[in-house]
């Protein structure tokens, strides 16, 4: 290669834009196609959207097994199409994974199949509540807010949820991005936030309009907090699995999970250092699962990849290994477009 040539690769790599950051947790899940109402098990009694069994966990405990990752993405184009990710025995998984600058999907698996959300709700919840209100944030809703994306705090996110006419929230959000498989919890339980419909694809499209439509303010609010994420979520769970310990940073965060109790395994301890290891309800005939665990990871990771996996894990399986299995996944995910 000439000399000239060389210095034209350098100045074109050094151009390319760096990464991102971010962080979140809590987590809700939906089930596999084809199960019907009558086989669904019935909603639990906990306003925050937890299952019966006690959901609301959140993170991982331990990193996936594998080489780290060396962050050196930043300086190649996203890879198309992607090589094929497996999917763990078990495990229902949708996920998409989106270049930001041309807004095409680069990986794809039942991105359209619905989940309950678990805490990623409290992105729409925050957004709704930034366009709604002009102005200053008072202090006493930003103690609510930053919490709630933070650290995934319930109570903060029950709060903003009732203010702002629960269900009504999902509904006005779903109408200003265009998410189509995204719904209210069912009528009969309207104050669990938990139990909203997603799907991979709509979720993908709440963070590209977060980067590329809401005003800068939004944008800016949200993204920056889940970029500050703590490790040790307001209920002791550790909210680092899946993109935080799969992915290098910098990553911008909200994580979702259900189904593993109230209280975490291994109570989280913030590390000092992360190491980056590699029942049913029909809606619209594209039925969610509010029986099974779920465990969710989504992101923003640099400027250049929206990614969100979805899944809901076996009956009876612990945190542990789920969270296990979605770093796994994530960061087979990540390796397959990087």
């Amino acid at each position: 290669m000439t000399r000239s040539r060389t210095a034209a690769v350098l100045a074109v790599a050094a151009a390319l834009p760096a990464l991102l950051t971010g962080c979140s947790s809590d987590g809700r899940g939906a089930g596999p196609a084809g199960t019907t109402a009558a086989q669904a098990p019935a909603p639990s009694s906990d306003p925050t959207g937890s299952d019966p069994t006690g959901s609301g966990g959140r993170g991982a405990t331990a990193a996936a097994s594998g080489p780290a990752i060396r962050d050196a993405s930043a300086a190649r184009p996203v890879r198309s199409p992607a090589k094929p990710v497996r999917v763990p025995a078990g495990v229902t998984a949708g996920y998409a994974v989106v270049d930001v600058t041309t807004g095409r999907t680069v990986a794809q698996r039942q991105a359209h199949h619905r989940f309950r959300s678990a805490s990623v709700v409290k992105i729409l919840i925050a957004t709704d509540y930034l366009e709604r209100r002009r102005g200053t944030i008072p202090a006493g809703d930003m103690a609510l807010l930053t919490p709630m994306l933070r650290g995934s705090d319930d109570d903060a996110a029950t709060a903003l949820w009732r203010r702002g006419g629960q269900g009504e929230i999902v509904r006005r959000m779903a109408r200003r991005i265009g998410l189509t498989e995204t719904a209210p919890p069912p009528a009969a339980k309207p104050g669990f936030w938990g139990y909203t419909a997603i799907s991979a694809a709509d979720i993908a499209l709440v963070y590209r309009y977060l980067l590329r439509r809401a005003e800068p303010r939004v944008r800016d609010f949200v993204l920056g907090n889940l970029r500050k994420a703590s490790q040790c979520a307001r209920d002791g769970f550790d909210q680092f699995f899946g993109i935080p310990r799969a992915v290098p940073r910098p990553w911008a965060i909200k994580q979702g999970w259900s189904g593993y109790g109230a209280v975490p395994p291994v109570k989280c301890t913030r590390a000092r250092a992360t190491s980056y290891r590699i029942g049913a309800v029909t809606m619209g005939g594209n039925p969610v699962d509010f029986g099974r665990p779920v465990l969710h990871t989504t992101g923003v990771i640099g400027d250049r990849l929206i990614m969100v996996v979805l899944t809901l894990q076996p009956s009876g399986a612990s945190f542990t290994q789920s969270a296990e299995r979605v770093t796994k996944l994530a960061r087979d995910l990540y390796l397959s477009v990087a």
